[in-house]
Formats: C-alpha cells, structure tokens, sequence
C-alpha cells in the first residue's frame, strides 16, 4: 500500500512547539527566560564573530532559538514503556542511562532524543525522563500505597496509543494523523491543578520526598521545565536576578572554559503552585506544591570515555574540597576549586582533538589539490580537511541530581545506597538504551569518512561504494 507519512523529525517539531506554546501558558517566567536567553545569544555572537562563524560553519546557528530540553517523572514501568512507544513515533530513542539514587534522589533516568546528527538538526527536541523507584521507599505501607495509586492512574489518551500503534503497525502516521497524535500527546505532560491523592495523603508522601509526592500525587507526568540553550550561561546567570529571576546559587557542570565542554546547567526555584485535594468524604481541600522551575543550558563539546573520565576526576576532586553539595554557603569556594582542578583539562579544541579527548565533526575547507588522500591527520595539517566540536546532546548525573536538589527545595536530602540498575530500567523500558558515546562515535566517523570520499573523487582516486 502506497501512503505518504509524515517524517517523525517534523512531528517531532511540531510536538516540540506546541510543548513550549503550552509551557508558556502554564509557567509565565519561561517566556521570560526565552527573551533573556535570545538577548544573551545576540550579544554573545556580536561580541565573538568567531563563535558566530563557527555555528554557521556547522548548522548550530540553524537549530539555536528552537533547542530545548523537557524533563519528566513517570511512575511504573508501564508509563515508562508506554511513553518510549509515544516518544518513537517522533524519533525520539532513549539514549544513556543515569542513576540519581546516590545523590538522594529515588529515580533512575534515560533521555529520549533524536539519535543521527541530520535528525538532531532537523530538530534538537529531548525530554529527560525519570522512573520513580519504589523499591528504594523502606517504608512498607507507604510505598503499597503508592503503588496502588499510580496503578489506578492513566496518565495517556486512549487515543494517543491508538495512533502510537497505528504507527508501529504501518511504519508511520500521514498528517492528519500526525496532528491528531501531537495535540492527544500534549495532554500527558499538561499541569493539573487537581491531585489525586487526599491532603492527608500528599503530605505523607511528601514528607518522605518531595519527588515521590510530585510523581505520585498527580494525574500525570507535567512538564516540570523546558530549557532552552544559551552561548553563555555565566551572562545568562547574571540577568536572572536582573529580570526579577532568582537564580540558583552555583551554574551545575564544568567551569567557564574558553573551549565549553558537556553541559552547564542553572535554574530559577520551583513555583509554588495551588493544588486542590479531593477528601475520602467527597470534600476538597485547598494546599499547594513546588515541583515546576525553569532552567537555562549551555552545551559544549561531547567528550570521548577518555575525556569522560578526566572530567568525572576533576569534578570529584573539586567537590571534596567543599563540605557537603554545593550551596550558597559554599559557592564562591565550590567554584574557586572548580577552576582550579579544571586548569588540568587542556582548553582548546587542537588539543582537545590531538588528545582524543573529545568528539568532533569534519568538514572540507573548499582547498582543492589534495596529492593523497588517504591519510587524515596529514589532510587536516595541510588545510584540506577542518574539525570542529561535535555538540554534547545528553546530560550528566551529579549535574541532574544537583537541578533536582535545588529546586525540590530539601534542607536534608533522603540517603539511598548506590543501587545502579541498568537492566531493571531496560526491562521497565522495554528495550536497551543507547550507548551515548558510541553515537558520538558514529557521527564522528561518518563525517571525515564523506570528508576523505569527496577528496579521493577530485583527486579522480576510486571511491569506495
């Protein structure tokens, strides 16, 4: 049967939209943080024309003003499998595993992205998503409880799984049945000012964590922040306060750095919300609840598992030399020691490249007359060949752990044993997640392979099928 679909790229922008026109309803400061961010990239690029011409070297010039990053809580491995299967019919896979339980918080995580760099360009769309681990609640009745109520809930439309398996059935949707599947998956990640629990009930949930209150007390998994992505979070951190915005104490991940590495991350604090709670006797009770915050990103260069690993000893080091996680106490010191251990990671991008410790992409510099080409190294030296930074799409625990932290707003943060369980999420989920790195890795090799096939047919050499 011949049928034209919609490419899952452009229902992924399209959800994508709509999911910040909604956010925008919902959480007024957002509109607020997308001018400030616009602000910032403009003068960043008017003041460095060399980091204009590098993002229109690369296409990230292109997919800057509609970058953002969403993140949600799920309840069950039901919800988590179901919301793979939504998240598929807009190429979103989940990529990365990520463990929060050693910095308190009770969940474990995968990001749902585009996988191929002509995806992510087409549109950069990926929502954190995190499964609450019951197990991890000692509390026996509490956390019967709590599963009784997320069993009862259902946070999708019956007809967005409808549309998710029409689209497994036929291999994709047209566009009457793209639109439809876009406006039905809204309704999952919309605020409900309503819970389900009771008052009583709320706050023993919330008494145990916030985020167990958060996850389990609503209709469904709200948006709790869409990000988008700035050029310089330093100058971003500073308008906040400017705006009427308060910022966070400490910028999450790598120091500033000529050459940025990973993500950085900061945030506004959670808004405290009006709930209405539904009594056992038919009555309702008015309280409220501080789950959704916005928050700003820069993003740098991917680094390869060498790279990964200096930086994970650095960040380490830098955080043992301050008692406890960074704070407004601590900050001016955490972010002194920062600087300082990070002086050991090298802070431009020659050296980043010849040291294999970060990812890049390659492009041709237009230099014709290429004698051999056959070696790489030798075509980048003599000007043929150019790299420049392959652009980090994932995110970091202790950065997480650290944006949840703040804004669940917990004097004393819950204690969870270091439990990693990669292959309890993957049998939640439904499916492996995707090695980060090795995408990286792929990108990077499918770039200077089309760079090293485009010389060898100008030098007229055979090109390889």
């Amino acid at each position: 049967m011949s049928q034209s679909f919609v490419n899952p790229d452009q229902i992924r922008a399209w959800f994508s939209r709509a999911m910040s026109d909604m956010y925008k309803l919902e959480v007024p400061l957002y509109d607020t943080l997308l001018d400030l961010v616009a602000q910032v990239n403009a003068k960043t690029m008017a003041e460095q024309p060399e980091l204009a011409a590098q993002l229109a070297r690369t296409g990230e010039i292109e997919r800057l003003d509609i970058e953002r990053h969403g993140a949600i809580r799920v309840g069950t491995p039901e919800e988590l499998a179901n919301m793979r299967r939504v998240f598929a019919v807009m190429g979103m896979q989940p990529v990365g595993y990520y463990d929060l339980s050693p910095a308190g918080v009770p969940v474990h995580s995968t990001a749902f992205r585009a996988t191929h760099e002509s995806a992510l360009q087409a549109s950069p769309f990926r929502v954190f998503t995190s499964l609450l681990r019951l197990e991890l609640i000692d509390d026996a009745a509490l956390r019967d409880k709590a599963a009784r109520i997320l069993a009862a809930r259902r946070i999708f439309t019956d007809r967005v799984l409808e549309l998710a398996a029409s689209f497994e059935a036929q291999g994709g949707l047209d566009e009457v049945d793209a639109q439809e599947f876009v406006a039905e998956a809204l309704h999952t990640f919309r605020w409900h000012s309503e819970a389900t629990v009771s008052l009583d009930d709320y706050r023993e949930l919330h008494g145990l964590h916030r985020l167990i209150a958060d996850v389990v007390a609503f209709k469904g998994p709200h948006i709790n922040h869409l990000t988008p992505r700035t050029l310089d979070i330093d100058e971003a951190q500073a308008e906040m306060p400017r705006r009427g915005v308060s910022a966070k104490a400490v910028i999450e991940g790598p120091p500033p750095r000529k050459c940025p590495i990973l993500l950085r991350q900061t945030s506004f604090k959670a808004l405290e919300e009006p709930v209405r709670f539904a009594g056992p006797d038919g009555t309702t009770s008015v309280g409220s609840h501080t789950a959704r915050f916005g928050e700003i990103e820069q993003r740098g260069v991917a680094l390869t598992r060498k790279g990964r690993a200096l930086y994970d000893q650095l960040l380490d080091l830098a955080r043992s030399r301050i008692s406890g996680a960074p704070n407004e106490g601590n900050a001016a010191a955490y972010m002194q020691n920062l600087q300082e251990c990070f002086a050991a990671f090298p802070d431009d991008y020659a050296q980043l490249h010849d040291q294999g410790l970060a990812y890049f992409r390659y492009f041709l510099t237009g230099k014709e007359g290429a004698a051999d080409a056959s070696d790489p190294r030798t075509l980048i030296e003599q000007g043929y060949i150019q790299f420049e930074p392959l652009v980090y799409e994932d995110f970091l625990p202790v950065s997480a752990a650290g944006i949840f932290q703040s804004n669940l707003g917990d004097k004393a943060q819950a204690e969870y044993a270091q439990n990693a369980s990669q292959a309890a999420f993957e049998q939640a989920l439904g499916a492996p997640v995707k090695d980060e790195l090795a995408l990286y890795e792929d990108t990077q090799a499918r770039s200077l392979a089309a760079c090293m096939q485009a010389l060898r047919a100008q030098a007229g050499a055979p090109v390889a099928a």
